[in-house]
């Protein structure tokens, strides 16, 4: 089985049955495992950023020994045995479909007037505060999460897929996982989480900007304005906190012409967030969709692209070889 067949048997897969709830997840045995390693890396080191560096090393490097070592084992019964494992592995890395599941949840009820439930919904894929959130305010939640989650949740495990198979990919969600983990600036995460959260930054860093591009070519084939996309990716795509979460929202909401961020509550506490895109049109329910689809097509353009460039990479190899 080619890395080509694996890859589109994994991506397959995550599309037709997403991530079953009830079975054994790598990602969430990585969570398990960072918050476990937790207090024996502070009790080992007293630095706290120390200690947190330790952790990334820790599970980072666990997952992808883990990984590498079942293709292995597999690869002894049969060569098929390991090309099983290679495709769970890369299945279980990308997120497209329990992405478009959640946020699409939130689309039902507000289509059934059902706000309570809406926000319900929105609450399980946002970290603000969803308890006041008219329709505009969980319209905009759920596209803000489309949008960065298909970087981290969708083309960035698939980048790294494509460089270092499945190894790469459980390396990358194990990345993103202790960012969610220890990613935090409270007291308690601030120095500890240092590394955690800088090393996402850095895994993120090509993965945005490689996606954002393709949100502009996603919006001009479904009939919105690529000029606009590109004019508030370029505009808006710095202004987030983030390096790198601003640019794919700045480019869904120039690409669906609506503003994003602006205030959220977080426990309570009202935070003002850069404005990114214009209001040309009020922010409903229909645009969760919208957004999804966009989403959905950008993965298949950088499927398309990273194949492409892959057997073009192959093919050089290969004739430099040959000379």
């Amino acid at each position: 089985m080619t890395f080509t067949q694996q890859l589109l048997a994994a991506l397959l897969l995550d599309l037709l049955i997403g991530d079953p709830e009830r079975l054994p997840h790598p990602v969430r045995m990585i969570g398990r495992l960072a918050a476990w390693l937790e207090s024996p890396c502070r009790r080992l080191i007293r630095s706290p950023r120390a200690a947190g560096i330790l952790a990334v090393f820790l599970v980072v490097g666990s997952a992808g020994a883990m990984a590498w070592l079942m293709m292995r084992m597999a690869g002894l019964l049969h060569p098929l045995a390991a090309d099983a494992v290679g495709v769970w592995v890369i299945y279980t890395s990308v997120a497209a479909r329990d992405l478009a599941r959640q946020s699409m949840a939130v689309w039902r009820a507000l289509s059934k007037s059902a706000i309570i439930q809406a926000r319900r919904c929105a609450s399980r894929i946002v970290g603000r505060d969803t308890e006041a959130l008219d329709e505009a305010g969980l319209v905009r939640a759920a596209v803000e999460c489309v949008a960065e989650s298909t970087v981290d949740g969708v083309t960035a495990p698939l980048f790294f897929a494509l460089l270092g198979g499945p190894v790469g990919a459980i390396m990358y969600r194990a990345i993103n996982t202790l960012d969610s983990t220890f990613g935090y600036k409270s007291e308690r995460y601030l120095y500890f989480g240092w590394a955690s959260a800088r090393l996402d930054d850095l895994a993120n860093w090509l993965p945005a900007r490689l996606t954002a591009p393709l949100l502009v070519v996603a919006a001009a084939l479904t009939g919105h304005s690529p000029r606009r996309t590109w004019r508030i990716l370029r505009r808006d795509g710095r202004k987030h906190e983030s390096p790198n979460a601003g640019l794919a929202e700045a480019a869904m909401a120039g690409a669906l012409g609506i503003a994003l961020g602006g205030i959220k509550c977080y426990g309570g506490e009202a935070l003002q967030t850069p404005v990114l895109g214009d209001a040309i049109y009020p922010a409903r329910a229909a645009h969760i969709p919208s957004a999804n689809i966009l989403m959905l097509l950008t993965l298949a353009l950088f499927t398309g692209i990273g194949l492409a460039l892959r057997f073009l990479v192959l093919w050089c190899n290969l004739f430099s070889l040959l000379k």
